[in-house]
């Protein structure tokens, strides 16, 4: 017997867009489990790394993590990313809640969206979140991965969740509309 089962019925797997194999048409709660226990998973990881690193770094003493690659440089950031905006974290903050609303109205509404979408989301709202509440709780943001093999900015855990979660996102998006289109055509 192959694995998984194969399903029938409603909630059997569409050969021909694979939106029910990424899992579109979930129940609702299980959509909004996995968007906010993977957002309540990447504040967690964030606070927690963004708390080693205060307790372990110093300002201004780099550590090599990878040679030549990436040191641990304890900054803290006023701003957004790349340090922008400085002085607009309540604009931050705020952008954050409106990304956590856009994720879970996703999670409960669009129940056609595939999951790896939600997921994707949820990761840009978790990183949202943790950055958020550095700036809440200290009117600054903790970075500390600094690349030392070009000039970039110093960066934390939730700004890697946020950009890789804005990239898939985008993709995943237009991957899932195109489908929704070509569905739609063929419909017609």
């Amino acid at each position: 017997m192959p694995w998984p089962p194969a399903r029938t019925g409603s909630r059997a797997l569409s050969a021909t867009s694979g939106d029910r194999a990424e899992g579109a048409g979930l129940p609702r709660g299980r959509r909004l489990a996995l968007f906010c226990g993977l957002a309540v998973a990447v504040v967690a990881l964030d606070q927690l790394v963004k708390a080693a690193m205060r307790a372990l770094l110093v300002v201004g003493e780099p550590r090599a993590l990878v040679p030549g690659v990436l040191d641990l440089s304890l900054v803290y950031n006023e701003g957004a990313a790349f340090s922008l905006g400085e002085g607009a974290g309540p604009l931050f903050v705020l952008v954050a809640v409106v990304i956590c609303a856009c994720g879970l109205w996703l999670a409960w509404r669009r129940t056609d969206a595939p999951m790896t979408l939600v997921a994707s989301v949820a990761c840009v709202a978790g990183g949202g979140v943790g950055n958020a509440i550095d700036r809440v709780v200290a009117g600054r943001v903790t970075d500390f991965f600094a690349t030392t093999f070009v000039d970039f900015a110093v960066f934390n855990v939730a700004d890697v969740f946020i950009t890789c979660g804005v990239v898939a996102s985008f993709v995943l998006w237009a991957r899932w509309d195109s489908a929704r289109e070509r569905a739609g055509a063929v419909g017609k």
